[in-house]
């Protein structure tokens, strides 16, 4: 139920989607937590822990909202903005901008009457120090802080006061640092009197309109992605804490469970017909059988995102390319069956149009009246409906999967495509 849920959830029309906006809500109560990750699609501490937040955390009490990947087309490139420094946006920004959609809708966003604190994850370089010790750990730095823009907001404001909550979740990150070089810093930037880069920034023009928002910066110098994530976990964890949000997680946090969850990229749906296991999949996938225009993909893990380059669609997760689908376009047919009938290793058996079907010794498609059976891999002049066939008998440069055990069974019907089915061999 969880993965159709999230399947559901996290769907994408090619090239279409703009802002993606998940909310785990419980109650009307006005007090929700709005976490931002994504803004520079170079810092992937942020917007991997907004994904593991999404998928892996239960709210029990109030809300919490979450923006994983707010400039997606940056992160598919790991660049810090590919159209300019979206955080530089928030004050004014041209009409023309491609950036000016995703500006007014994460503003409106922030401005909801449900926001209650907004917290907009980094990751940024060295380690903030307010003295100077050498280069990565100096005043100038401004990974491992909590920063602010100022220290108080409106005195009837819930969660209003900036620096003592600042300060709050500072002494509590420090007591489960991993080496003590990794403390954490308060880092107020006075934004008003003495930072104009940052007055044009997403937390500054949250403040100005009475929003408590706070940034929270990993380190970029620490020795690993599953490091970031864990810090920003933890300091989304003690800000939950604070505005008395209850909640759960499956998982214990830690570097290695860290690691584990951002390597499970989760499944993908093509068109309702086809679905995908993104673990272990080939770097590139051909002759996929897809429409020439207007495909949807949805995927069960909030930073998948598809990019279309000339005739070749690119699969990522976050800023991780997972594989390239080289297509043949078809028609799609709209009259196909729900269900196969198969024999595997002897036994008859039914499976849904886009079943996963594991094989031990060989497995059989049972014809059915007006469908052609396309196996992958497999040779004959005919539809491949009523054969026998074995793994020895595949080629195995056609499987789907670095261990050469997965391959594609199509099904086609007016010489239009229904559906795929994927059968693994044991």
């Amino acid at each position: 139920m969880l993965k159709l849920f999230l399947a559901l959830l996290f769907s994408y029309a090619i090239l279409e989607a703009n802002i993606q906006l998940i909310k785990k809500e419980n109650d009307d109560s006005n007090t929700t937590l709005l976490v931002i990750a994504g803004i520079h699609g170079d810092e992937p501490g942020g917007y991997f822990a907004a994904s593991i937040l999404a998928t892996n955390y239960t709210i029990k009490s109030k809300n919490l909202w979450i923006v994983p990947n707010l400039n997606k087309a940056s992160i598919q490139r790991n660049r810090r903005g590919i159209n300019g420094d979206m955080n530089r946006k928030f004050a004014k920004i041209k009409s023309k901008d491609k950036d000016t959609k995703t500006i007014q809708e994460v503003k409106e966003i922030i401005l909801s009457k449900r926001v209650s604190l907004v917290l907009n994850l980094h990751d940024g370089h060295g380690f903030y120090r307010k003295e100077n010790h050498s280069k990565i750990f100096n005043p100038n730095a401004w990974g491992q802080t909590c920063v602010i823009d100022q220290c108080k907001l409106d005195p009837n404001q819930p969660f209003g006061n900036l620096s003592d909550i600042a300060i709050e979740v500072k002494n509590n990150l420090n007591k489960h640092v991993l080496e003590e070089h990794h403390s954490f810093n308060v880092k107020n930037t006075k934004t008003k009197f003495d930072d104009e880069a940052m007055q044009l920034s997403l937390t500054y023009f949250a403040v100005t309109n009475n929003k408590p928002a706070f940034a929270i910066e990993s380190s970029k110098n620490l020795s690993s992605l599953y490091q970031k994530v864990f810090y920003q976990l933890l300091a989304i964890e003690e800000f939950m804490k604070i505005m008395g949000i209850e909640y759960k997680k499956d998982f214990i946090l830690n570097e290695q469970n860290i690691k584990k969850i951002i390597h499970n990229y989760g499944n993908l749906l093509i068109n309702s017909v086809i679905s995908l296991n993104l673990n272990n999949i080939k770097k590139s996938l051909s002759y996929f059988p897809l429409q020439s225009s207007s495909n949807e993909f949805k995927f069960t893990h909030p930073l998948g995102s598809v990019k279309r380059v000339r005739d070749k669609f690119i699969i990522y997760i976050g800023n991780k390319k997972v594989t390239t689908f080289y297509p043949q376009y078809f028609d799609y047919e709209d009259n196909c069956s729900q269900s196969y009938i198969y024999v595997i290793d002897g036994k008859k058996r039914v499976f849904d149009k886009t079943s996963e079907i594991y094989v031990t010794d060989d497995f059989k498609v049972v014809s059915e009246k007006s469908t052609r059976v396309n196996i992958i891999g497999f040779r004959s002049k005919k539809s491949e409906s009523d054969i026998v066939v074995s793994y020895d008998s595949m080629n195995k440069r056609f499987s789907i999967d670095k261990n050469k055990k997965t391959f594609r069974v199509e099904f086609y019907k007016n010489k239009k495509f229904c559906s795929m089915q994927l059968v693994h061999f044991k």
